[in-house]
């Protein structure tokens, strides 16, 4: 077997608020097995980021009742304050507070602003994501798992974020190209093969 296949080249993308994380296909760990990571924050003193591809099995209005009616879905962000709710979203100036990602995304923001445009119907499950928890490093720990090749730097589009797809890992896998592509055949546990 070609190790080199799984030893992430360094002139690729570079990791950066609006960037996703690729996990590779045998990171341990349940939380960040083949998961797909948005970086909403990255600087010199860490980085935050939310799982775009672990859905919880139940909608929003039965986590929060401030949200009756709302069948958006909650998706683990990561193992930090999972007992906590986060969002990022499509709205933009809509939601006062709201910390810009990259154009078109937008993390956070006032909480009692969004239960009224959610509740009033001015924003819909498309717009916005919800998530318990989140992924944090602190500094340079991130940079040492991109060293140990543990995650693939990539690009991806607003749309995608808010697209409900568990599958999103094979798909941004494939977008990679090249040798990243043969990622996807790889099973989940070798072991068990």
């Amino acid at each position: 077997m070609n190790h080199n296949l799984f030893k992430i080249e360094t002139n690729n993308v570079k990791p950066r608020k609006g960037k996703v994380l690729i996990a590779e296909p045998f990171l341990p760990g349940s939380y960040f097995n083949r998961s797909i990571v948005l970086l909403t924050e990255h600087n010199n003193e860490g980085s935050v980021g939310f799982i775009l591809n672990k859905p919880v099995d139940f909608p929003v209005d039965e986590f929060y009742e401030e949200f009756p009616g709302y069948k958006g879905s909650i998706y683990l962000g990561g193992p930090v304050s999972i007992d906590t709710l986060y969002y990022v979203h499509s709205l933009g100036d809509l939601i006062p507070g709201s910390i810009k990602v990259s154009n078109d995304l937008f993390w956070g923001g006032d909480f009692e602003h969004l239960k009224t445009i959610v509740n009033t119907g001015v924003a819909g499950k498309n717009q916005i994501r919800f998530f318990l928890g989140y992924s944090g490093w602190d500094k340079d720990q991130l940079k040492e798992e991109l060293n140990e090749d543990s995650w693939l730097v990539g690009d991806i589009s607003p749309e995608m974020v808010f697209k409900s797809n568990v599958k999103l890992w094979k798909e941004m896998v494939l977008k990679q190209g090249g040798k990243y592509r043969l990622w996807q055949n790889f099973p989940e546990n070798p072991g068990m093969n």
